[in-house]
């Protein structure tokens, strides 16, 4: 016999009302997701400043943040499902919130470094909102049409709100402390947190059973290992017995941990069928996407700031700049979001994906031989941020079409996590390639190397080109077209 909450209880009447309210909270939640994805990006090389490190060292920030939220992502939403989604919601904004009063104090690289890692529990927000709103429309008759709708109106919210933070922050970077100035989030996450607990019901958790422990405590073994090695690698550089000893054992644990999951009837990670044909594809599609759109944000964002009078190279931006050019690619990816529907029924749902990649690939592409330009830069991401759009867009529908209907969700949320870990080794990859300088003192100092940036943006285009050649993969059938 199937039990239901009371608030589930009330019948199609009365849960579609109160789902505007629901929604208009958990707006209130991407709005504060979007300003922590927008505001920090085009003040990258101020915080450098302020800590007193080399603009290759922020990249080490991403990196610790995006394992940790590949971590969160499989884990919160199974103890959402335990628990209840609000209370996990609850849970993560509180630590969110944590992360970035430590970011507005830290007094040093050490600590900024535990802020902004901790910070990346974030990342499981829209995925537990979704959660949230597709349980209060049970009973509706549209469930699934009202949880697109909501979702959209989240994805919107998101995306405004990501322009609003980085031309915020350009704007007062200036003009205020940086102290005060990293305050300003997290005010936003606080407040964030006491309108969730005021504004959305707790529901109990449906799900039974327990937490696969035993195969988080592999995975985050194998990818904390693989960052030991690469942190190694900065520091002692490419020739180092000991890193690439580490790296081989990340690769070694791999096999206990596909053994392991295999043999649990409820697993953090479901290996078989991420092995099947058409999921592999997407999965790897995500995680090589990852690269650009989560890893190359910092290297970009150093880029536009570097002064090409005193370096060489660069575009002599102020950070208000580089808030615009953050709203130009918002602006470009949800030209590439909205315009998928039609490019899927023109080529289909599979040549849809290779075309976006490929459009991914020629924008980083294009940066290598012209980047000497404020109008080339905005060329250059207006093009990766089409291609990019579409494959934020287009990956969970992807894979959940190729899933069994039971295992749909975890399909979603496996592109989320796997484009994340692929954000963060990119992130490692790049500190390491935008360390190395010619000089330690002078002008010059604490400045990457043109040749670094170069290596981040054929990392990311090459990255790209190989997750198209990865979707000619995917069986024609995979993917609904209808």
């Amino acid at each position: 016999m199937t039990t239901t909450s009371p608030s589930e209880a009330t019948g199609a009447g009365r849960v579609a009302p109160h789902l505007v309210r629901i929604v208009g909270f958990l707006v209130c939640v991407e709005i504060a997701s979007g300003i922590l994805q927008g505001y920090y990006t085009p003040i990258f090389s101020d915080i450098a400043d302020h800590l007193g490190i080399q603009d290759a060292d922020v990249n080490w920030f991403e990196a610790a943040q995006l394992i940790v939220s590949a971590l969160c992502v499989p884990l919160l939403a199974r103890l959402g499902d335990l628990w209840g989604h609000r209370n996990v919601l609850l849970l993560s904004t509180a630590v969110t919130a944590l992360g970035s009063w430590i970011l507005a104090f830290a007094p040093s690289f050490t600590t900024f470094l535990i802020g902004w890692a901790i910070q990346g529990a974030y990342v499981v927000w829209l995925p537990l909102e979704v959660a949230i709103i597709h349980r209060r429309t049970a009973g509706t008759g549209r469930q699934a049409l009202l949880t697109r709708r909501a979702a959209a109106i989240l994805v919107g919210a998101l995306e405004l709100a990501v322009i609003v933070g980085a031309l915020t922050s350009g704007a007062l970077v200036a003009s205020t402390s940086m102290t005060v100035l990293l305050m300003l989030p997290a005010i936003a996450v606080t407040i964030c947190f006491v309108v969730i607990w005021f504004g959305i019901e707790d529901v109990p958790g449906r799900a039974t059973g327990g937490i696969d422990w035993i195969g988080f405590g592999l995975v985050t073994a194998v990818l904390g290992v693989l960052m030991a090695g690469l942190i190694v690698i900065r520091l002692e550089g490419p020739s180092s017995v000991v890193a690439w000893l580490l790296i081989a054992v990340s690769v070694v644990l791999v096999v206990p941990f596909v053994r392991a999951e295999r043999r649990i009837a409820e697993p953090l990670i479901d290996v078989d069928l991420m092995a099947t044909r058409g999921q592999w594809p997407v999965q790897l599609t995500a995680f090589l996407f990852g690269m650009s759109v989560l890893g190359a944000q910092i290297p970009l964002s150093t880029f536009a700031r570097t002064d090409p009078d005193v370096v060489g190279y660069g575009l002599g931006a102020d950070a208000a700049f580089v808030s615009t050019l953050i709203g130009v690619y918002v602006v470009s990816l949800a030209v590439g979001a909205f315009t998928l529907p039609l490019t899927s029924r023109m080529l289909t749902a599979r040549r849809a994906l290779i075309a976006s990649s490929l459009l991914v690939a020629v924008g980083y592409a294009l940066w290598i031989p012209f980047h000497d330009t404020t109008t080339q830069a905005l060329v250059n991401m207006g093009v990766a941020g089409i291609g990019s759009g579409a494959l934020v867009a287009a990956l969970p529908a992807a894979a959940a079409a190729a899933a069994p209907a039971d295992r749909t969700g975890f399909a979603t949320g496996m592109t989320n996590a796997t484009k994340t870990v692929g954000g963060a080794i990119a992130s490692s990859i790049f500190a390491i390639a935008l360390a190395s300088t010619g000089s330690l003192d002078g002008p010059t100092a604490g400045h990457a190397p043109l040749a670094g940036y170069l290596t981040v943006w054929a990392v990311c285009s090459v990255a790209a080109l190989l997750a198209a050649l990865a979707l000619v993969a995917v069986p024609r059938s995979a993917f609904s077209d209808h």
